[in-house]
């Protein structure tokens, strides 16, 4: 069985900012507010939390190759 990795740095697109979270396993982040700038991230197109699209580290479901949140 693999390890899930429930630490992830997410780096804002808008100010490159970036900031170790820790990822629920229970459910999605669709969004997250920039410490720094404040902008809004949200997921990208395809993808299904801002984990997977700004993170070093997809989401826990994801990992396990598991159906992620339906937004």
């Amino acid at each position: 069985m693999k390890t899930v990795v429930l630490e992830s740095t997410i780096t804002c697109p808008a100010c490159g900012y970036t900031k170790c979270e820790t990822m629920p396993v229970d459910s999605c982040v669709w969004f997250y507010e920039c410490e720094r700038c404040k902008t809004l991230l949200k997921p990208k197109a395809g993808d299904c939390c801002v984990y997977c699209s700004y993170g070093s580290t997809a989401c826990p479901s994801v990992q396990q190759a598991r159906s992620c949140c339906v937004r």
